[in-house]
């Protein structure tokens, strides 16, 4: 294990300075994140950029982090669309967009990021990095931007498939989210679709959480929280499920 100096610049005027012990400053030997990856990088300076998250000023680097993850997340789409493709060959265009959004979601994401154990070999300022934060996902995002940067896309998408394969063997048949399933149960008994609202957002811009509220009119009501939207409507439709199945 090596251990360095994180150096922060601070220059700006609005820039509260960082104290070292507020910052994780600790840098593992990325021979094992090469070896996860089936992938060895010829110049490590992507794979710093990816690893180097913004909540550490660096004025040198400017928004390299967020231009590597905007590229990133365009390729995983593009791979995890051929990959689909490819594997289910009778499956509908609504059926594999269903797989999709799972696959490429920010809790996948996260599974995949921890699998490798990025946040080791991430710089980041270790208060912005809690449960409810999309650093990690949007790091493993970033590192897919690298890898494209460094190879090709045949490359990258051999390494996605390597990454995701335990996610997409997971399901035989297209995931059927509480969502999904609370709308065509409310459609087939109640003749009607759930309401969602978004009841409030706790925590700093850099780690939201969400709560919504789901609900069908003379029904019932609950609410679920999530890093995103989207996460948040699925814990509160799979918590009126709960509920409704709980008083059949």
């Amino acid at each position: 294990m090596i251990k360095k100096e994180c150096t922060c610049e601070t220059a700006d005027s609005d820039v509260t300075p960082l104290k070292m012990n507020d910052l994780d400053t600790t840098t593992l030997d990325v021979t094992d994140l090469e070896r996860m990856l089936g992938y060895v990088f010829k110049r490590r300076d992507n794979l710093d950029i990816a690893c180097h998250h913004k909540s550490i000023r660096n004025k040198r680097k400017n928004n390299a982090f967020e231009r590597l993850e905007f590229l990133g997340d365009r390729v995983l789409g593009l791979a995890m669309a051929d990959i689909l493709y490819t594997r289910h060959t009778k499956e509908t265009e609504g059926d594999l967009a269903k797989r999709f959004a799972l696959l490429v979601s920010k809790e996948s994401c996260l599974k995949v990021a921890e699998k490798i154990n990025l946040q080791a070999y991430m710089k980041v300022n270790k208060a912005e990095l809690t449960p409810h934060s999309n650093i990690l996902p949007d790091a493993l995002e970033a590192l897919l931007g690298a890898l494209y940067l460094e190879s090709d896309f045949k490359n990258v998408k051999k390494i996605i498939f390597s990454l995701w394969e335990p996610l997409l063997v997971r399901d035989l048949k297209p995931p059927r989210d509480p969502k999904t399933t609370l709308q065509e149960y409310s459609q087939a008994t109640f003749k009607c679709v759930p309401s969602y609202k978004l009841l409030e957002v706790i925590g700093p811009d850099h780690a939201p959480l969400f709560r919504i509220q789901v609900s069908i009119p003379k029904v019932g009501e609950a609410a679920g929280d999530g890093i995103t939207k989207r996460q948040a409507e699925q814990a509160a439709a799979q918590n009126l499920l709960k509920d409704m199945m709980s008083h059949d």
